[in-house]
């Protein structure tokens, strides 16, 4: 579409330029930057050097007297339309802007900005965004559908504005320093700042060894560095800094029918899904054999189909699975059978994508890279390892992440041992967690108590809904903590794992119509004879085969290959028993070559469903590279 000839374009062929970006920034309102404008222009240039795997093809700064703003992007749509940051000037107000995200429902909002007299000069959502903030308000976030994190200085008001979308799918973290606020996408693009040093103290261990590889909303680990919490954004000015909540979970009856509900959900998953293929550049999906990427997939190669297109899907396994595969009840079969079945049905460009044990070794300390903190383990070093090949093939991924959190697929929705626990239901062995840990650092961390504390916390915001039974509140509840907590750790999971490596992964799943209706579906709805996610299954019956439709719940795959195990304890011996190892102050040489011995004898996993003895020294193994890499000494 000629640029020119865009006020004049039907609204329906307005598509947006999609962004796979980096942004980063800071504000001083002590300071005139332009005192020093080669020296601040600089390090706005290291700050989106530092995201570059965000976003190669085009970079971007913007510097004012106490405002700068800093942008990297990979390319997705019409590189010319996009360029950011971005000014524009409307009735003598100028503002900008710098955007990382998707916007799906501009095509609603360009014809009542273009009616105000918003001239709008690209195809880009950015403009959109900036148009309908300088028309509605600061408050102008409750129209946006998308995923998204952006910064808007409005030099009128002299204020930094900084938006995160409801279901935190992009990453936004901040610190202040005196009067200096800096902020990026990533936590290394903040280092980059003269105020902002990587340091830790007795929160940020707590953070890691207590509730990790979760973490508190809003806390960034790291001392003095904090996450826009999602829902939330934040104004920076004069006064100092304001957080304010836009969007929440919250209560209604439900009143339609199970055939209504059902007519509804399938409704949005679709809706969700077609919104999300809008792309430029080919879309994938990642295809795992259960039913969520299942029914992604199916939805998205119809609408690759009837675009004249085929759609590429990609399937994940580990090298020598067939042969070591253990089955549990997290993980009772093999998830290669059942991608099999589905790719008879939907007939897309299929690639089977394998890592081997050393490749997942080594990734480990990549995907703390990719972080700038220790996770998952394998199942983040995996997932990293995989979306650098997919990424050789698309710049875009649609994956079924999300609908656990939302229907209710996990173990701890049903089973009521796990479903009451006084506690996160996915940390059940806490006791796993102090397996390393000197008598002296347990002493003066209380793990128990401050993981427990995060819990009561999250537990008082959960809305309440009048005349509901004691059991369907606690059912609520675990929904609500799920989706604060559990999904928070895996949509951080494949943001950094896949934007580290060049590819954008959109969640369909974790759209907030989805979210604010499935929340008031009664769990009777959601879970009958035994199954899990009927309410899904029945939406999205049409789409699948028969043996997907009724497959049990399957996680994300893990290696069980004796020689990954092998490689952790090897390297793990090498540091304890080295005296000057970053991880030395806080664990007891004896007992973590004990376990080492023996990491079977760990029994329940103590993270999710996979994270269990190998897992353990994985984290220990990724908490000393980390305290290496940022040469963070413990306080």
């Amino acid at each position: 579409m000629d640029i020119r000839q865009t006020r004049h374009a039907r609204f329906s062929d307005w598509k947006g330029v999609h962004l796979m970006c980096g942004i980063s920034g800071f504000c001083d309102f002590s300071q005139n930057f332009s005192d020093k404008k080669p020296l601040w222009e600089t390090i706005l240039t290291d700050m989106h050097k530092t995201l570059a795997h965000r976003g190669r093809d085009a970079a971007g700064t913007y510097l004012d007297a106490h405002v700068g703003l800093s942008h990297a992007r990979l390319s997705i749509r019409d590189i010319i339309c996009g360029k950011q940051p971005m000014l524009r000037t409307h009735d003598g107000r100028c503002c900008a802007i710098v955007y990382n995200g998707e916007i799906y429902n501009t095509d609603e909002l360009v014809p009542e900005l273009i009616s105000a007299g918003y001239s709008f000069e690209t195809t880009s959502d950015t403009e959109v965004i900036l148009y309908a903030y300088m028309h509605y308000g600061k408050d102008f976030v409750n129209k946006l559908n998308g995923i998204f994190a952006f910064a808007i200085w409005d030099s009128a008001k002299e204020e930094l504005l900084l938006y995160r979308d409801r279901a935190g799918t992009k990453p936004l973290f901040f610190a202040q320093e005196g009067n200096a606020f800096v902020f990026g996408s990533e936590p290394k693009a903040l280092f980059v700042h003269p105020a902002i040093r990587p340091a830790i103290d007795s929160g940020s261990l707590l953070e890691l060894l207590a509730v990790g590889p979760a973490h508190t909303l809003g806390n960034g680990v790291f001392c003095g560095m904090h996450e826009v919490v999602p829902g939330h954004y934040l104004t920076v000015g004069r006064s100092g800094i304001h957080d304010t909540l836009y969007w929440d979970l919250t209560c209604r009856e439900h009143t339609d029918s199970y055939p209504e509900t059902v007519e509804k959900v399938s409704f949005l998953v679709r809706d969700a899904v077609r919104r999300q293929m809008v792309s430029d550049v080919p879309v994938c999906t990642f295809l795992s054999g259960g039913i969520d990427s299942s029914i992604v997939t199916m939805i998205a190669a119809d609408y690759m189909r009837e675009q004249g297109n085929t759609l590429n899907t990609f399937s994940f396994d580990f090298t020598e699975n067939d042969k070591y595969f253990q089955s549990n009840s997290f993980q009772p079969e093999r998830d290669l059978p059942y991608v099999n079945i589905m790719l008879k049905r939907c007939r897309t460009h299929h690639t089977y994508l394998e890592c081997s044990q050393t490749t997942l070794f080594d990734s480990l300390f990549t995907a703390v890279d990719a972080k700038d903190l220790p996770g998952m383990t394998d199942v983040d070093a995996s997932l990293l390892y995989f979306c650098s090949l997919v990424a050789k093939h698309n710049k875009v991924a649609l994956t079924g992440e999300c609908a656990d959190e939302i229907f209710g697929g996990y173990p701890w929705f049903y089973r009521s041992e796990l479903m009451n626990r006084d506690g996160f239901p996915w940390s059940a062995d806490l006791s796993a967690r102090t397996v390393f840990l000197s008598d002296d650092v347990k002493a003066s961390l209380d793990l128990y108590g401050y993981s427990h504390a995060r819990y009561e916390e999250t537990l008082a915001r959960v809305p309440k809904l009048a005349g509901e039974s004691e059991e369907e509140a606690r059912r609520r509840a675990i929904g609500y903590l799920n989706i604060k907590w559990f999904m928070q750790t895996l949509l951080d999971r494949m943001d950094r794992t896949s934007m580290y490596s060049g590819l954008e992964a959109r969640v369909p799943f974790a759209d907030h119509r989805i979210m604010e209706y499935v929340f008031n579906v009664p769990w009777e709805m959601k879970y009958q004879n035994g199954v899990e996610k009927t309410l899904l299954r029945d939406a999205c019956a049409d789409l699948l085969p028969e043996e997907l439709l009724h497959r049990k719940k399957s996680p994300y795959p893990k290696t069980y290959h004796p020689g990954y195990e092998k490689l952790l304890s090897e390297r793990l011996t090498e540091i304890i028993n080295d005296p000057n190892a970053p991880i030395a102050p806080l664990i007891d040489k004896k007992k973590a070559l004990d376990f080492i011995a023996a990491p079977a004898d760990l029994g329940k996993p103590w993270f999710g469903q996979l994270m269990a003895g190998p897992q353990m020294l994985a984290y220990m193994l990724q908490v000393n590279y980390w305290l290496e890499k940022y040469k963070i000494h413990i306080l």
